[in-house]
């Protein structure tokens, strides 16, 4: 199965994964095997938000592979700036690389930029939306610390109104067999619905939770997210809510002694540091593993031959309500015609 843009993993099969996730080991045992396997190809890595460890990774990915980077981190310097559209900006972009990398604080910006593209398109977060290769890099951690995903009870904690990560996840994790969730979060920022209907017409299993400290002794995964500032419209709101859920080494006494703990990273308070030394904590080997599965991906996509998209079928009658959604800015972006009685965002996945 070949997929050429990477915007989120609602199309992933267990196929992909496994065929994916054996070249990450074997570039992880044999890296100097891949040292010119991209040599003359150019990532372009378009970076709307602020970004550590995803760009870093990805430049660190491609350079590894022997290729090379450009691209931008602040769009201020950029003609994003004086006006151009996330379309002529893609459009031109493409014509310089080979794949294109686009983190933007909208949802939806990677689903456009794709649509205006010659080279394969991968998110590296869209808002509240979704983050799919931070996932590929936690099912990477989770199948190289337990041998096989399935049958798990995964504990996602903290926010997951606006936790792009664990949208990912939950989406991901529908291929594996036995998966359950706890999805512990105040209820200010409990999993959007969109999110729970799509698990619910997945059949996934889940229990939404505000007990944090009764639903450790179940788990054997933790993951945990931060409370994210920059998602709020309210300093004083995200001051109540900032430090709800802190994981301490008193706390794990309860946990399973095989629970792994995982964070997409960067966190503030919710993992006390002195977990870092147990062994349970997995989150900075999800740091090194994503940047071997970031490897493995690229290899897929940096040989894809150049094509232009097909052209855009749609219109402009519906209009999606979300202000977080590229459409709401990208006003040309036209919405996809659909016959079901009930019609969705083709951008950012809300109701219409």
């Amino acid at each position: 199965m070949q997929i050429r843009n990477i915007i989120s993993l609602a199309d992933i099969t267990m196929e992909w994964w496994e065929s994916l996730y054996a070249q990450c080991c074997e570039i992880i045992e044999h890296p100097a095997d891949y040292t010119d396997a991209c040599k003359g190809k150019v990532l372009a890595t378009m970076f709307f938000e602020p970004s550590t460890r995803t760009s870093f990774s990805f430049q660190a990915a491609v350079q590894r592979l022997g290729g090379g980077t450009i691209g931008f981190s602040d769009p201020l310097g950029t003609s994003a700036s004086k006006g151009e559209t996330l379309a002529d900006t893609t459009k031109v972009i493409s014509q310089y690389s080979d794949t294109i990398v686009i983190r933007s604080p909208l949802e939806g910006s990677a689903t456009a930029a794709a649509m205006y593209s010659d080279v394969p398109v991968i998110n590296a977060g869209d808002g509240g939306h979704f983050h799919p290769t931070q996932t590929l890099a936690d099912l990477a951690t989770i199948a190289q610390k337990r041998g096989k995903i399935e049958n798990l009870r995964i504990g996602l904690c903290g926010d997951l109104k606006y936790g792009r990560t664990v949208h990912s996840i939950v989406e991901a994790m529908s291929i594996f067999p036995g998966i359950s969730f706890h999805l512990i979060s105040p209820q200010e920022l409990r999993m959007p619905d969109y999110i729970l209907s799509q698990m619910r017409s997945r059949n996934q299993d889940f229990i939404e939770s505000e007990d944090f400290v009764q639903t450790i002794p179940e788990l054997d995964i933790l993951y945990m997210t931060r409370i994210q500032r920059e998602r709020f419209h309210s300093s004083a709101e995200y001051r109540r809510l900032r430090g709800i859920f802190i994981l301490t080494n008193e706390l794990l006494k309860q946990a399973k002694p095989d629970m792994l703990i995982m964070h997409p990273l960067p966190r503030y308070g919710e993992i006390d540091p002195q977990v870092d030394s147990d062994p349970r904590a997995a989150y900075f080997d999800q740091v090194r593993n994503g940047m071997f599965i970031r490897m493995a991906l690229l290899l897929n996509l940096m040989h894809s031959p150049r094509q232009a998209p097909p052209p855009l079928l749609g219109n402009n009658e519906i209009k999606c309500e979300n202000p977080a959604c590229v459409s709401q800015t990208e006003t040309y972006l036209l919405q996809l015609d659909s016959e079901t009685s009930t019609k969705f965002c083709r951008y950012c996945d809300r109701e219409l």
